[in-house]
């Protein structure tokens, strides 16, 4: 599971990803952009799509 590490000396939140976390992300991506060579495409492909991690309390 994703854990959200807070950070005192910025506004953004350091995410740390286990090996299942990344593989499950690669998977999804691939399963969305399958076949897609065109940079531009993939992008437009990606941004109409989200991927969730669940957090680790």
């Amino acid at each position: 599971m994703a854990r959200i590490i807070e950070s005192s000396n910025s506004s953004r939140r350091v995410i740390k990803l286990s090996t299942d976390d990344i593989l499950s992300v690669v998977r999804e991506y691939q399963r969305i952009i399958k076949k897609l060579s065109n940079y531009a495409e993939t992008r437009s492909l990606l941004e109409d799509n989200i991927i969730f991690l669940p957090e680790d309390i």
